[in-house]
Formats: C-alpha cells, sequence, structure tokens
C-alpha cells in the first residue's frame, strides 16, 4: 500500500509559482462590462446627487389679497406679501455635512458591492480552472480505456481473450465517458456563467493554471490588513458618523424657522409698505426626532461591534483552513518524482503480471487520489481568493 501511494504521488509536480493566468484579465472586463456595476453605480451616482438636494433655501411665496370694502364708501383694501423663509442659519452647514458623509458611504456600499461581485467571478474562474484541469486527466483516461477495450476485442476474436475483460472495460469506460461529459457539461455551464457576468459578451477560459499567490503575512497581521480595507466595516463605520450627523441635524431643526419679506397694502387711497418678519414657535414638529436618530446611533455601534467579531473569527477560520492547505500541498511538491504509475500499470498488465480486474483497481485507486488533489487544490485557491478578497 505505501509503494502504490508513493507511485500516485510521485506523479503530482505541483507549485506555487505559476506563471500568470487570464485570471486577472477576466476580472477586468467583467470589471467593466458587467450590467450590475454600471447599474451600481448609476445608482449611487444619483443617490449622490440627491443627498446634495433638498438643502437650499425655501421657494419664495408671494401673496396678493384685493378686499372689497363695504359699505360702497368704505374703499377697498389691497395687501400683497413677498416672503422667503429659512431655516435657522446652522441647518444649512449640518445639512451640507451631512451630504458629504452619506456621499462617502455610498462610495462605500459601490465598492463593497463591486467587490462582492468580483470574488464571485473568481470563484467561478477557480472553479473553471479546475474542471479545465480535470479534463485532461479524464480524457486521457477515455483514450487509453478505448484502446485496451479494442485490444481486449481482438484478443477475443483471436481466442486469446474472455469475455469478462472485454465487460471490465466496458464498464470502465461506461463510467469514465459519463465523468468526462459532466465535467465538460461543467465547463460549458461555468464560461456561461462568466460570460453572463460579462454582460453578454462571451468569454471562454480555458487555462489550467491558477494564479499567482503573493506572500501572505501571518494572521495578525494579515487580518488587521483585512480589516483595515473592510468595505463592510467602514460602511458601519461611517453609519455611525452619520447617525452623529443627523443629530447634529435634528438639533439643528429643532430650532425656530424664520421668514423674511415685503409687505404692501393699499387702503382708502392711502399705501404702506414695509418689512415682512416672522419666526415658527419649535414645539411639535421635531419631536424626538433627536431621539429616534440616538436610537440609530446605538444600532449602528451594535452592528459594527457585532461585524468586527464575526469577521475576525470568519478570517481565522479561513486563515487556519489555508495553512492546512498549504501544508498538504507542500507535502504533494516535495514528491518531485518522475514515476508513470499508469505506465507501469500498461506495462504490467500487457506483460501478463496483473489480471484485468487488478489492474482496473489500482488505476481506479491511482485516479480516485489524483482527483483527490486537484479538489484539493481548488480549494486552496478558493481560500485564498476568499482571504484576498480585500484586494480586489
Amino acid at each position: 500500500m505505501k509503494n502504490r501511494l508513493f507511485l500516485i504521488l510521485a506523479t503530482m509536480t505541483f507549485g506555487f509559482g505559476h506563471s500568470q493566468s487570464t485570471i486577472d484579465k477576466v476580472l477586468s472586463e467583467i470589471a467593466k462590462n458587467n450590467k450590475t456595476i454600471q447599474a451600481n453605480t448609476q445608482y449611487w451616482n444619483a443617490q449622490k446627487v440627491q443627498y446634495k438636494t433638498g438643502n437650499s433655501l425655501y421657494n419664495p411665496t408671494v401673496e396678493y389679497d384685493y378686499l372689497k370694502g363695504s359699505p360702497a364708501n368704505a374703499g377697498n383694501q389691497t395687501d400683497i406679501i413677498v416672503t422667503q423663509s429659512f431655516d435657522f442659519p446652522t441647518v444649512y452647514g449640518k445639512k451640507n455635512e451631512l451630504a458629504k458623509q452619506l456621499s462617502t458611504q455610498a462610495d462605500l456600499q459601490l465598492k463593497s458591492a463591486n467587490q462582492e461581485l468580483l470574488l464571485e467571478a473568481k470563484k467561478i474562474c477557480i472553479e473553471l480552472v479546475y474542471r479545465n484541469k480535470l479534463q485532461v486527466p479524464l480524457t486521457k483516461r477515455k483514450e487509453a480505456t478505448e484502446k485496451w477495450l479494442t485490444n481486449f476485442k481482438k484478443k477475443l476474436d483471436n481466442g486469446d481473450g474472455t469475455i469478462l475483460d472485454v465487460n471490465k472495460a466496458e464498464i470502465q469506460l461506461l463510467e469514465i465517458k459519463k465523468q468526462f461529459q459532466d465535467n465538460a457539461s461543467e465547463i460549458v455551464k461555468l464560461n456561461e456563467k462568466l460570460t453572463s457576468l460579462n454582460g453578454g459578451t462571451s468569454i471562454n477560459l480555458v487555462d489550467v493554471v491558477y494564479f499567482d499567490v503573493p506572500a501572505i503575512s501571518n494572521f495578525e497581521i494579515l487580518e488587521k490588513e483585512i480589516e483595515a480595507q473592510d468595505y463592510i466595516r467602514k460602511t458601519l463605520e461611517q453609519e455611525k458618523v452619520i447617525a452623529q450627523k443627523q443629530i447634529d441635524v435634528s438639533k439643528a431643526l429643532a430650532l425656530p424657522k424664520m421668514e423674511l419679506g415685503y409687505h404692501y397694502q393699499g387702503i382708502l387711497g392711502q399705501t404702506y409698505n414695509g418689512i415682512h418678519t416672522g419666526i415658527s414657535l419649535p414645539l411639535w414638529e421635531s419631536k424626538n426626532t433627536v431621539k429616534l436618530q440616538k436610537a440609530k446611533m446605538t444600532f449602528a455601534e451594535s452592528a459594527l461591534t457585532d461585524h468586527t467579531n464575526d469577521h475576525y473569527y470568519e478570517i481565522k477560520q479561513l486563515y487556519g483552513r489555508y495553512e492546512s492547505l498549504k501544508s498538504i500541498l507542500t507535502d504533494y511538491e516535495k514528491i518531485n518524482q518522475s514515476v508513470e504509475p499508469i505506465k507501469l500499470l500498461d506495462k504490467a498488465l500487457a506483460a501478463g503480471q496483473i489480471s484485468v480486474l487488478e489492474y482496473f483497481v489500482e488505476l481506479n485507486y491511482y485516479n480516485t487520489t489524483y482527483n483527490s488533489y486537484l479538489e484539493i487544490e481548488k480549494e486552496y485557491y478558493d481560500v485564498v481568493a476568499t482571504l484576498l478578497k480585500y484586494k480586489l
């Protein structure tokens, strides 16, 4: 068993220093062509414009009154009033500060949404590379089994073989063909997903290499780097800032509103004109608004605390899995022999040293182990992509 495992592992040459793949190019194209990214950009740009509205003066009002006197000799009265209402002067400065913070939050939310979408695309690319890599040995297995099946049929026709050997080869080929076709179907589906993410512009990723993995810092340093660039965390921090600014605006709006204007009055052949002023008494309109904004501030603080805690342990679990997978792949990398177990099996079968049943048992053992390696490798790059999401 140990000898078998050594032969299996010896055929696998694994390196972490692959040449640059096209995954980054694919992500660059998706960033330009993705309809969701384009829609999000337009939406948040519109929101930023909206945040700037509503901080101008109220529309001026013009009032005209024409009053007929009674009895007839009482004369008529004309009143014209032009007024401009406005909030307490400090309100406008507070609203401007709030609008700036809301615009900053819009940028963060846009970046966060785009980052999540690009990570989704990158994971699809990783799955595609895995499927492309798997298709290579599946193709070789199919071709080799077809060759053996033909050989066994010839032997059977010549009277040197048995129907049992032919049946074993046919069953083996049937299973390999199913795996081959299923994998080919998945490749088509994944490329279609990429095309969809690329706004309908076709993308066909045929790479069998992943991407260069940069030097990853130890957990403490990496965790700080991720947190420093975490747009969700920044958005929640911005929520606190916005909540404070909204408290400031609410307090300012609780101050009296004022109006200033011109008043003209004509009655009995006499005219009067002068300044019109007014002030509102803040008794009911702003009731509980400050309390509401303080409650929002408390909620924002709790949400930030929860996210920070959850995110820390999420990163810690990912990092632990990353180290485990890296260790496994490094062990495979150390075994870098040129032995080909399939060739050895082929020679042994051709020389009659092993039976057809033994051949396919050994072959399936090797194939299962190699498939497991490909899955581990894919998971490794998937974990790395998740850890390095903050760089997208």
